[in-house]
């Protein structure tokens, strides 16, 4: 195993038992949240007994969903995806045109966070549960870039607005729904309609009720890139690996941002 293997894994210790949905996590099955789905299910059985919310394991047991054997990975996955319009970000095999099918890896992998299904470019896919838990934590303040188009011309009230915080009405959160106000961000006229926006956040369908709350629709939204992984001119559909440079680069920011 790399020493980049051994960045991000974080190996569990022979003695200690771990919380299932970590295990499956770490696995690179699904991200945490949907372990919990699959167990709530009951899909995830341990030593062929029905698992059960809160549950622990330890190494060597035997976990499965439903009649999949799930072992623990070193190998570490990363790769990045231009995804199209109409790709649904999720691992759930019933639903039509996900992601998992889409990109037709050969290994198991699951989306780092998502695009809704009208936006388009960069998504990570990841087997690394550690690494999908890192980036999406909020707090540690990560970039994504988007380039927007709207429906009628930008003035500079509309940029101004943007860039200083926008009052977002009714915002669905782990509490309920809040008013909150966005934090202050860099954004940049391209076109006429067509702006740049650099994001800190992680707020669902942020860009969209942002422009919304400014009389603007959203008429294309496309991410061009993740910290410091770039979509370049990786063609629509089509993924590859991110480099081992590229990785290392992420790897020292997620650290520093984590202390």
């Amino acid at each position: 195993m790399t020493e980049l293997d051994r960045k991000l894994i974080r190996k569990t210790d022979d003695k200690e038992p771990v919380r299932l949905n970590k295990y499956l996590s770490d696995a690179g099955f699904c991200s945490r949240r949907e372990a919990d789905r699959l167990i709530d299910a009951g899909r995830v059985y341990v030593d062929g007994a029905l698992a059960v919310m809160g549950q622990k394991v330890m190494p060597g047991q035997s976990v499965k969903v439903d009649s999949f054997d799930v072992k623990p990975t070193d190998e570490l996955i990363l790769i990045a995806y231009n995804k199209p319009a109409c790709i649904e970000c999720t691992t759930a095999e019933d639903v039509k045109n996900n992601i998992i099918e889409a990109v037709g890896y050969p290994e198991r992998v699951y989306p780092i966070g998502r695009l809704d299904r009208d936006s388009t470019g960069l998504i990570l896919l990841t087997n690394t549960g550690e690494l999908v838990n890192s980036i999406l934590r909020s707090v540690n303040s990560h970039e994504k870039e988007y380039v927007v188009t709207v429906d009628k011309p930008i003035n500079n009230d509309f940029l101004k607005n943007m860039r200083d915080g926008v009052l977002l009405k009714d915002v669905p959160t782990r509490r309920g729904s809040e008013d909150m106000v966005t934090k202050k961000c860099s954004v940049n006229k391209i076109g006429d309609k067509i702006f740049s926006i650099t994001l800190t956040q992680g707020i669902n369908r942020q860009i969209r009720r942002m422009c919304k709350a400014l009389g603007y629709n959203v008429t294309a939204l496309h991410r061009i890139r993740i910290m410091n992984i770039e979509l370049g001119s990786l063609p629509v559909g089509k993924y590859r690996s991110v480099s081992e440079q590229e990785a290392k680069e992420l790897i020292a920011e997620l650290s520093g941002s984590s202390r």
